[in-house]
């Protein structure tokens, strides 16, 4: 019933208009309600964006202090020591004739470590030539003192050994060609003939430049690491003044000239292997063309493994890292190419891709948290997967290629086909280190797995790694190049340096026998010619034996 005053519809009317506010209101509060809950997702998705990012900023401050601070080794020892779990490591890993512990080992935080045997006097001057000195009596002290009677030598006693340095000697050469005149022909016609020695090729024309003295600059700034400004003081310490220009136009100049044919038929024998390993790093070259000085350019290497016998490490300077340079280099070569995950050597056509393992360890390496185990991380189980591979590699690495071809398809193939499967558990949270693993592992499956079929290729790309090291810690001390000849230069003698070193030769000694003999050859020498200068000759080895090993560098 309506109140006084109001008819029945203004009554009808009031209660209409008061259910449309409550609706109203009711659909407001909706509306409010629906936008707090947006609001709400919006505010959970930001804060697992912001957890996805402090999550993956503290991987990139781990994988910084690692590289900083932390171990550099890969070997399995570096993490999960005594882990048992998925591999039944107890069980596999038995063996009740293994070696005890005796008092030879050494032991260290986390590992055993065998004791290095002290090395001898003997030991450590073995090959180096020696000199005696024979400490004597004075003539007036060679009597008895007791009869006076003269004394008669008996022998001698050994005192003490010691090494002496004698600095480097540096002198002038001058050459002169005996003439000679046929006397007979003067009385008879008034005219003497001359006959004289045809004076030896030149390395640089008009130039004090001499086999040793270019062979010294070469190994002292391409094997010991000493840029040409270091040297310059070292020879002005030992009274010539012989500037930087002067030594980099020598290095340019005797390599483009009489090293090069060598350095290219390297190459010719290079291509002709069954398996080449590639990587490149980083050079950066002052006045190239068409490019600012702070551009980035590349050194390229490709090497031959061990098993081919005669190791090859081939260094070549390009502008840029276009894949067009590898797959120019490698045209015609139909091996197994092994490198890292790098999409440009797609582009090599006829070569059967293998990638590197070593890399891929990398990877779930880099994506472990500190601490971690295969219980508490899914990297560390892609890292576990990866030293199993490598176990095994390491038992079949005395074996034919064919015998380790049949190994491997019977050993490692299983372990290969479980690390797969277990790849396809996991989720990992985007844009994290274990994304980025898993994505390189499937990624590279096809290449990764290509060693099954090729029993002379190494499981990992370290030989081309460990090929450019010389040119990285060479890189630290020269910073860069100064010109494109002198990149190219510098990839000539790191070549050949590299190459005799992987050989077994001395760099000194070599680059002293090529410098003194190909310039008898001409400019244009055969390839039967050249062939006798490769360093794995015979009558090489014999001459230029190495004792030592030795780390190298580069600049120009």
């Amino acid at each position: 019933m309506a109140p006084k005053g109001t008819t029945d519809k203004e009554y009808i009317r009031n209660l209409e208009a008061v259910v449309l506010t409550q609706k109203d209101l009711i659909s407001s509060q909706e509306k409010q309600l629906v936008n707090q809950e947006k609001q709400l997702s919006n505010q959970e998705k930001l804060i697992s964006a912001l957890e996805q990012k402090l999550e993956r900023m503290n991987e990139l401050l781990l994988n910084a202090q690692r590289a900083r601070f932390g171990q550099s080794s890969e070997k399995r020892d570096y993490v999960m020591p005594n882990q048992l779990g998925i591999f039944n490591e107890a069980e596999t890993e038995q063996d009740h004739k293994a070696p005890k512990p005796t008092g030879e080992t050494l032991t260290v935080k986390e590992h055993q470590r065998k004791r290095k045997p002290k090395r001898t006097a003997e030991e450590l001057t073995a090959g180096l030539p020696a000199k005696e000195v024979v400490l004597d009596l004075l003539e007036d002290e060679r009597s008895c003192s007791a009869c006076g009677h003269p004394l008669k030598q008996i022998g001698k006693k050994f005192l003490y050994e010691e090494l002496e340095i004698i600095p480097q000697q540096v002198r002038v050469v001058k050459y002169y060609s005996a003439t000679y005149a046929c006397e007979n022909c003067e009385k008879e016609s008034g005219y003497a003939h001359i006959y004289s020695i045809k004076a030896p090729p030149r390395l640089i024309k008009h130039s004090l430049a001499s086999p040793s003295t270019v062979a010294n600059v070469m190994t002292r700034k391409y094997v010991d690491g000493l840029p040409l400004y270091r040297q310059e003081k070292i020879w002005a310490r030992e009274g010539v003044a012989l500037s930087r220009a002067t030594m980099s136009n020598w290095v340019i100049q005797t390599a483009q000239t009489w090293l090069k044919p060598l350095y290219r038929r390297l190459k010719k024998r290079l291509l002709d292997s069954r398996v080449i390993y590639a990587d490149e790093t980083v050079v950066q070259v002052l006045k190239e063309d068409g490019k600012p000085a702070s551009s980035e350019s590349r050194m390229w290497v490709y090497g031959s493994g061990e098993r081919s016998g005669r190791p090859i490490r081939f260094f070549e300077y390009q502008p840029d890292r276009s894949r067009k340079h590898a797959a120019a280099f490698l045209k015609g070569f139909t091996g197994c190419l092994v490198t890292d995950g790098y999409a440009g050597y797609n582009q090599v056509t006829g070569a059967v891709r293998c990638g590197c393992w070593a890399h891929m360890r990398r990877k779930w390496r880099e994506a472990m948290p500190k601490g971690a185990t295969t219980a508490t991380s899914k990297a560390a189980i892609g890292y576990e997967y990866c030293n199993k591979l490598f176990a095994l590699e390491k038992k079949f690495s005395e074996l034919s290629d064919s015998v380790r071809k049949t190994a491997r398809q019977v050993k490692a193939e299983p372990l290969l086909e479980a690390y797969w499967l277990w790849l396809k558990t996991l989720d990992p949270v985007p844009g994290s280190k274990l994304a980025e693993a898993a994505a390189y592992a499937q990624n590279q499956k096809p290449y990764l797995s290509a060693f099954l079929e090729y029993g002379e290729v190494d499981i990992s790309n370290n030989f081309a790694e460990n090929a450019i090291r010389p040119f990285a810690v060479g890189r630290k001390n020269w910073l860069f190049s100064d010109t494109t000849k002198g990149a190219q230069s510098s990839a000539i003698v790191y070549t050949l340096v590299e190459t005799a070193k992987a050989n077994g030769l001395d760099p000194y000694t070599y680059l002293l026998q090529l410098l003194t003999e190909l310039p008898y050859l001409g400019r244009n020498p055969s390839q039967d010619d050249l062939d006798l200068f490769l360093p794995w000759q015979p009558a090489l080895q014999a001459i230029c034996a190495s004792s030592a090993s030795s780390e190298p560098a580069g600049d120009l």
